[in-house]
């Protein structure tokens, strides 16, 4: 019998995505300030970012919900997590890479995630084994979804919709302070 590649494993292509986006992260941090290469790194994780999100949400996750007990609410909190970084992910998606918070922002979207994959491998991938699904067929299914939504594209999710509605919020928090006008201080 073929040996299965390791990306047939759900729980191994998950982790196989992780050391990907992980890499881009670094690579961003690396990277010269000025060059275009960090808009091009962003592109890429925030493509793999949105592959990854819909393959868990769609077929991983809900194979979790039906076989692992999950009094801590570690999926509760794992939907939460995708969520904020789709936030952060739709916001990126309508800059340019010249506001004066998108690098910021792009930071923030990789300091989540790094905590995200921190809880999925510490946590939730351990209780994951301890149940009787099939990882080897559920990757199946997994690798079949990711080619499928490379080839057709990703369907906008309820956070792009809501962020094409609303806009990006407006000034940024650091440009409104540096416009207040600064109160003196009472001396002691």
């Amino acid at each position: 019998m073929p040996k299965k590649s390791k990306t047939e494993n759900a729980i191994a292509m998950l982790k196989e995505d992780h050391s990907e986006v992980k890499a881009l992260f670094n690579e961003f941090e690396k990277a010269d300030t000025t060059s275009s290469t960090k808009q091009a790194l962003v592109a890429d994780a925030m493509m793999k970012l949105k592959l990854h999100a819909s393959i868990e949400e769609s077929l991983f996750y809900p194979a979790l919900r039906q076989e692992m007990e999950d009094e801590e609410g570690l999926l509760d909190e794992a939907d939460e997590e995708h969520h904020v970084a789709k936030i952060l992910i739709a916001e990126l998606e309508q800059m340019t890479g010249n506001e004066e918070h998108w690098e910021a922002k792009f930071k923030v979207l990789a300091e989540s995630v790094r905590h995200h994959i921190k809880e999925e491998e510490g946590e939730i991938f351990p209780e994951a084994r301890k149940t009787n699904i099939d990882f080897v067929a559920l990757g199946e299914q997994m690798s079949n979804l990711k080619e499928s939504l490379r080839n057709n594209g990703i369907p906008p999710d309820a956070e792009t919709r809501m962020i094409a509605d609303q806009g990006l919020r407006g000034e940024s928090p650091s440009r409104q302070a540096k416009q207040r006008v600064k109160v003196p201080l009472k001396a002691a």
